[in-house]
């Protein structure tokens, strides 16, 4: 197993980042982070939960055969991704603001967030925007946690639809965008940085979604844990993770998109990841059709004849939209056999799926590919980009195959 390790500095209590305004642009530092001290969790046991990809951030996946015994994702084998020190935040203290441009700012308490406004309850899939990463690191190298295939699970969320909280605001005609920003705070570049993202207004005021944008502080029937947001995150259906933004602690109702460097210079694809390519280039939002090959684990020695393959698959995080169809090939494409669905088809969420494919000494890969509702299937291949994001080629998986 491989334990790759880096280190990142995080921030002290001392340093503080410096507010400024115009038009609704700025940075922010909620007032309970002053005295934040991080979470000293020691990380999953490595070899136990989580393949450890970082400790310091906290970065890892499970072990992809464990992702398929559950439609629902436990949670230590639900990934982990942090990209600086884990708040420790006193849910008696914490507070959501919501403000920009709305008629009534609003300051809500945790408990005043559950007593105000219905709770409701879906069940929608997460996945990383760098998931299956390795396998474009193949081609070139890139920076960037090196995610397998394990970057996502599959949750059942709690909390408050995110439109009742913004109708109570009241929200102004020329708004378009909701900024989410986070209580984690790190060094980026030699600053301090919160993370950050925004999403269109309209997804999250669409009722014709369900589910629809959340904010959620339930996991699975239980309290968020500090690694997933607690007490509180954004939940957005369909969208990549980074649009979730954990510990969320202030949206900003605004005409344009939040300028957050996780929304201005990361999470897009780009191939020379210039200044002024990350500046043209449109943030990422809707994650793609995709699968992985679950189980056997690549390169397993197996006897000629019919082989068990189990696996995942997600739709487009287009609304309305499930996965239809999982097709494997053991002689390079030339014929394909269809997977049988073991799971529900729900928009927002992935599908379980097995098969029995014939396996001969001349097959070298598995091959697997995956075709939604609206007809989008994944590609052959993924040309590849600066960032590792939003792989989603055929998922190959080698096999050693007796003669």
């Amino acid at each position: 197993m491989d334990h790759r390790r880096s280190e990142q500095a995080g921030m002290t209590r001392r340093q503080l980042l410096q507010a400024a305004g115009v038009g609704g642009v700025y940075f922010w530092l909620a007032p309970h982070l002053l005295s934040a001290a991080p979470v000293d969790l020691g990380g999953p046991s490595p070899g136990k939960d989580l393949i450890v990809h970082n400790t310091k951030p906290w970065n890892g996946e499970p072990e992809l055969p464990n992702l398929v015994n559950s439609w629902i994702t436990p949670h230590k084998y639900f990934y982990v991704r942090t990209n600086g020190p884990i708040p420790k935040l006193d849910p008696k203290e914490f507070t959501l603001t919501v403000e920009g441009l709305v008629n009534k700012p609003l300051t809500l308490t945790l408990a005043e967030l559950q007593e105000k406004y219905p709770q409701v309850s879906t069940v929608a899939t997460m996945t990383c925007a760098g998931n299956r990463r390795d396998e474009l690191n193949q081609m070139k190298a890139i920076s960037g946690v090196q995610w397998r295939g394990g970057a996502i699970g599959n949750a059942e969320w709690s909390g408050v639809d995110m439109a009742k909280v913004l109708e109570t605001a009241g929200i102004k005609p020329e708004a378009k965008h909701l900024w989410f920003e986070g209580a984690d705070v790190h060094e980026k570049g030699g600053k301090q940085t919160g993370f950050g993202a925004s999403i269109p207004l309209e997804r999250a005021m669409d009722r014709r979604l369900k589910p629809g944008a959340m904010i959620a502080t339930q996991m699975n029937g239980e309290a968020l844990k500090p690694e997933h947001g607690y007490p509180m995150r954004a939940m957005i259906p369909g969208y990549i993770g980074a649009r979730s933004v954990k510990w969320l602690g202030k949206i900003v109702v605004s005409d344009r998109p939040s300028e957050n460097y996780y929304m201005s210079h990361s999470y897009k694809l780009v191939q020379e990841a210039t200044a002024e390519e990350l500046k043209q280039a449109d943030p990422l939002y809707e994650y793609r059709v995709n699968n992985a090959i679950c189980t056997p684990s690549p390169d397993t020695k197996v006897p000629a004849g019919k082989l068990a393959v189990q696996g995942y698959a997600l739709p487009t995080g287009e609304p309305g939209t499930t996965i239809a169809r999982v097709e494997l090939s053991t002689d390079g494409g030339q014929t394909w056999t269809d997977a049988q669905m073991t799971s529900p088809a729900k928009p927002f969420c992935w599908r379980l799926w097995k098969a029995e494919v014939t396996v001969t000494p001349q097959t070298k890969l598995i091959l697997a590919r995956a075709t939604d509702s609206r007809g989008n299937t994944q590609p052959k291949d993924l040309p590849w980009n600066a960032k590792g994001y939003m792989n989603n080629g055929w998922y190959r998986t080698p096999v050693q195959v007796a003669g």
